[in-house]
């Protein structure tokens, strides 16, 4: 089955579920990691753990507050570990824990995507600009 009409499929099973997002583990999910900061940072992560100033200086466009939030809520989701060394000040590590290894096939997979087609969407917004 072509990959368009898998997706269709499985909307149509999503849809079943209602219009409640706690049910729907794709909605639910994507709301967290399709934020603006999720992805980037469990990429930033990918290689090897990283201090919060390490990240910071990864992702120099975010907030330390917003890096803080995105943290947390990566770690709350099990994506991302994060390890306090007991010293003053606290050293703080990030990892990414297994759960958050095994989106790195899928997260690739969106990279490649975007990379593949970005000049297309650049493109098409072009058009869509001229047009209105």
């Amino acid at each position: 089955m072509d990959a368009h009409l898998a997706l269709a499929a499985r909307f149509e099973q999503w849809a079943m579920l209602g219009d409640d997002p706690a049910r729907c583990p794709v909605r639910n999910l994507l709301d967290r990691i399709g934020d603006r900061w999720s992805m980037l940072l469990l990429a930033a992560l990918a290689g090897s753990p990283r201090r919060f100033s390490a990240l910071a200086r990864a992702v120099p466009d975010i907030s330390r507050r917003m890096l803080t939030q995105t943290l947390r809520t990566l770690e709350t989701d099990g994506l991302v570990h994060r390890e306090v060394e007991p010293s003053v000040p606290p050293r703080v590590t990030y990892s990414l824990t297994p759960l958050g290894k095994s989106f790195a096939g899928p997260l690739l997979a969106l990279v490649d995507w975007a990379e593949a087609h970005f000049g297309e969407v650049e493109a098409a917004r072009a058009r869509m600009a001229l047009a209105s």
